[in-house]
């Protein structure tokens, strides 16, 4: 499975590395520790959840 992203003003999902993932949590989250929040993320989404966070998106897609 790949990660996606996608901002709550773009209309399409972005596929996204986990580095550009950490920079965008860093971005959106500057207080939260950044790599524990991605852990959680994927975490999340494996269960097949779409998480927003801020103003960011993150699905996996097939």
């Amino acid at each position: 499975m790949e990660l996606y992203t996608q901002y709550l003003y773009e209309k399409g999902w972005s596929k996204t590395t986990k580095e550009q993932a950490l920079r965008m949590i860093q971005q959106e989250m500057p207080q939260a520790d950044a790599e524990a929040t991605l852990k959680y993320i994927l975490e999340q989404l494996q269960k097949g959840k779409a998480i927003t966070l801020g103003e960011c998106r993150f699905k996996f897609a097939p």
